[in-house]
């Protein structure tokens, strides 16, 4: 690897190597802990049962948690497209924050720097396509919130790390909060479903909190300032234009 790194190896991933051709996706986390020291713990402890790749510190150092070529367990229960269980799919990429229940708090500069550098090089080196960019949320929204709302995906994308619309925000805002028809709100489930969103609700979970769930995941992704689980015109029109971009 050209870039430096720490190595702190976690004992929590499958023996047996995969095919490096398996992998299609980054994505992303945050250890959502008090603590940095207790993070690392946990994600090297073998009663824990759960890892990543890598983890980015605080000061931004990349700490090697588990070699690419094995699969850490780091997604869980996950959907996207027609895939389950991205973990055999994916490099998996831990972010030092405490995250929604602990005083949830922005990213620092030296992070996100690390951040780019490290999804550039996996990138390259796995020829990952930017759609298959995610955050933990995109593929476990009812269980997941992170990376959440406070993660740069704007300024990721700018550095061609995953994508982003391409409409105004100045102009989007006017159409916050307004209402939507309901022959337009289905076609948002379908852009949705299109940009890889799973549209399968659980038996555990009613279909109307569920998809709550799904738009919130949405929301923290494509529409940062304002996380309500309501479908508005903004909403329908970020998720037009991510589908245009696809295609």
């Amino acid at each position: 690897m050209n870039i430096k790194t720490t190595l702190n190896y976690s004992p929590n991933f499958d023996s047996k190597k995969r095919n490096f051709k398996q992998i299609k996706f980054i994505i992303f986390h945050y250890t959502g802990m008090k603590k940095e020291s207790d993070a690392i713990e946990r994600l090297t402890s073998i009663e824990s049962e759960v890892s990543s790749h890598y983890l980015v510190k605080d000061n931004g150092e990349i700490v090697v948690l588990v070699p690419d070529s094995y699969i850490a367990w780091h997604a869980g229960v996950s959907n996207w497209k027609s895939l389950n269980s991205l973990n055999k799919s994916s490099i998996g990429i831990e972010i030092s924050n405490p995250g929604h229940n602990f005083s949830y708090k922005k990213f620092s500069k030296k992070q996100i720097q690390s951040i780019i550098k490290l999804s550039k090089f996996l990138i390259k080196k796995y020829s990952i396509d930017p759609k298959n960019i995610l955050g933990h949320s995109d593929i476990a929204p009812i269980r997941k919130k992170d990376p959440g709302e406070k993660f740069p995906w704007y300024y990721l994308a700018k550095k061609k790390v995953g994508l982003w619309h391409s409409l105004s925000s100045r102009t989007l805002k006017t159409y916050r909060m307004l209402k939507i028809d309901p022959i337009s709100k289905k076609y948002f489930f379908t852009n949705l479903s299109k940009i890889g969103y799973s549209l399968k609700n659980p038996k555990n979970i009613k279909r109307d909190k569920f998809f709550n769930f799904l738009v919130k995941a949405f929301q923290r992704r494509y529409r940062q300032e304002q996380i309500n689980g309501i479908i508005d015109k903004e909403c329908f029109l970020i998720s037009q234009n991510i589908v245009k971009k696809l295609n």
